[in-house]
């Protein structure tokens, strides 16, 4: 890319950031990673082996900075820009690759984070990161717009349906229309509902317009997966009790579509692959996964998109 800006100077040289939770990226990193997600205060000795059998069990490190970084570069085929990936709670931590922007002296910034549905607690956190990182480490002269919200986004939408429809067609076709897709996205605390946290409508919202471009009549549920190990309450139904309640209704299976996840991760590969793949066996019911977006150019154009939405507006 020509330092004149992209393109050859055809137009203003654009940034874009993309933001990601992040994790850890080798077991021995497990501790200070959940140090660091659990904002300073020490895991318990027997949660942290317990979260790092998890990610032994899946694969030994956490797979999202390495998709985030092939979705960046698919990005940068698509649209004349630089791409940088902070990470919210690892490395590059998002103050370290805000350095790499203001290093790179952008026209524009676009910041994206990888979390379509807005809360205060998940987007809202990487915007004040960001925001603090600006003040910080410098650059807070560049001219950044940041999305809010994508939760709805025609692209985003289209992707998940799609990916819906290879799950459920992985039943044979005489069952499909009785195998219910059973929608999820990570729990919250419950008290972001006291602030009046968008996050439950943005959830719903994504669903609503996933659900009208599957077959007609086909069933559906909703769950929050995930959730925290702090004595307050946080966000349900949960997914095992939905499990055992469609179990119960006799249905041949079942379709988990993660609709809060862009990118696989330890909530998927584990608590879905296998916690409740071996609770749906036991159950004797099917359970099927929803392939995520990860960086498929699916969520490459969509990205694409929301970069020209920004530019443009």
């Amino acid at each position: 890319m020509s330092d004149s800006g992209p393109a050859g100077g055809a137009g203003p040289r654009v940034a874009v950031f993309l933001m990601a939770l992040g994790g850890p990226d080798s077991l021995d990193n497990v501790e200070p990673y959940l140090l660091d997600l659990r904002g300073g205060r020490a895991t318990p000795p027997e949660l942290v082996e317990e979260i790092r059998e998890r990610y032994r069990a899946t694969g030994g490190r956490s797979p999202v900075l390495d998709i985030t970084r092939e979705l960046a570069a698919k990005l940068e085929a698509r649209r004349p820009v630089k791409v940088f990936v902070g990470l919210r709670h690892w490395h590059p931590f998002i103050a370290e690759a805000w350095a790499e922007v203001i290093e790179y002296a952008p026209e524009r910034v676009v910041g994206i984070c990888l979390a379509p549905q807005y809360s205060a607690m998940t987007v809202g956190k990487y915007v004040e990161m960001l925001a603090d990182a600006r003040t910080e480490v410098g650059g807070g002269e560049l001219p950044l717009s940041t999305v809010r919200s994508w939760a709805t986004h025609p692209g985003l939408v289209a992707a998940l349906a799609e990916r819906i429809d290879q799950a459920l067609r992985r039943f044979p076709e005489g069952e499909r229309a009785a195998v219910p897709v059973l929608f999820t996205a990570h729990s919250l605390p419950e008290r972001i509902l006291r602030d009046g946290d968008a996050y439950p409508d943005e959830v719903r919202a994504t669903m609503e317009a996933v659900i009208v471009r599957l077959p007609a009549g086909q069933p559906t549920a909703f769950a929050f997966q995930s959730q925290g190990r702090s004595p307050e309450p946080w966000l349900g139904p949960e997914v095992e009790p939905t499990l055992d309640r469609l179990a119960a209704g006799g249905v041949p299976g079942v379709v988990i579509a993660p609709i809060g996840f862009l990118s696989d991760h330890v909530e998927t590969l584990y608590d879905i692959d296998i916690e409740f793949r071996a609770r749906a066996d036991k159950l004797g019911l099917r359970l099927e996964r929803m392939a995520m977006l990860n960086a498929s150019d699916a969520l490459a154009d969509t990205l694409a998109a929301l970069v020209d939405e920004q530019l443009s507006g």
